[in-house]
């Protein structure tokens, strides 16, 4: 493969990746909101939940998931490119930055899991989340985020 080709695999990835982020660091944020309805005065507090968790629920379903299933493709793809394109065999895997964003995608896939599972508690009304839990664990996924991009924009080594 061409690296004009690999540049492309890896734009899409960038693509996939920022719609992923941006929905992983607005999902908490409706979180924060539907737990603090509770002390609302019906029939507005159920109109509003209502509205949010219609949001939340598309937002998982048509943002979120699509988009970190691409920018697991994509990361897939561009690993594949320099194991098998570029001769770079899968050594290429374990260069402490390399593994240092692959452990970091999985901390952010295991957010990802963790905000699905807490959408189906939300709305089977038994999530114990207050607002003030999701909007101090609302930046979890930028500092993950951090740590995967400067792994792989310094390529640090170790020695």
């Amino acid at each position: 493969m061409s690296f004009e080709a690999f540049n492309v695999v890896r734009g899409l990835h960038i693509l996939a990746v920022i719609a992923w982020m941006a929905g992983m660091l607005f999902l908490p944020r409706l979180y924060a909101y539907d737990a603090e309805q509770s002390g609302k005065a019906e029939p507005l507090r159920s109109e509003m939940q209502g509205l949010l968790r219609l949001w939340q629920r598309r937002l998982l379903k048509i943002i979120i998931n699509p988009s970190m299933t691409a920018a697991w493709l994509f990361g897939v793809w561009m690993i594949l490119i320099h194991v098998y394109g570029f001769g770079q065999g899968w050594g290429f895997v374990v260069q402490p930055w390399m593994a240092t964003k692959l452990l970091a995608v999985v901390a952010l896939s295991g957010w990802h899991g963790f905000l699905a599972g807490e959408l189906r508690r939300i709305h089977a009304g038994t999530s114990v989340r207050s607002g003030r839990f999701w909007r101090m664990t609302n930046e979890i996924p930028f500092l993950i985020a951090v740590v995967a991009v400067l792994s792989v924009t310094t390529e640090w080594t170790l020695g």
